[in-house]
């Protein structure tokens, strides 16, 4: 029987979209582990729509 793992799989959401106005959003899928990062990720990555570097913070 296979060992269920401590990494889990999360979205990771723009925060500087919903203000700029402009359509569609900027979502990333990565992986975490869940038993050394209890709390929710902050990472700044790239935003293709906007162009530029973004915080992007994880989504339920």
């Amino acid at each position: 029987m296979a060992k269920k793992g401590n990494r889990v799989q999360v979205i990771l959401e723009c925060t500087d979209h919903k203000d700029s106005g402009k359509s569609g959003t900027s979502r990333y899928i990565t992986t975490k582990n869940k038993k050394n990062s209890p709390d929710r990720l902050e990472v700044k990555k790239f935003n293709p729509i906007l162009n530029r570097m973004t915080l992007h913070k994880e989504i339920k």
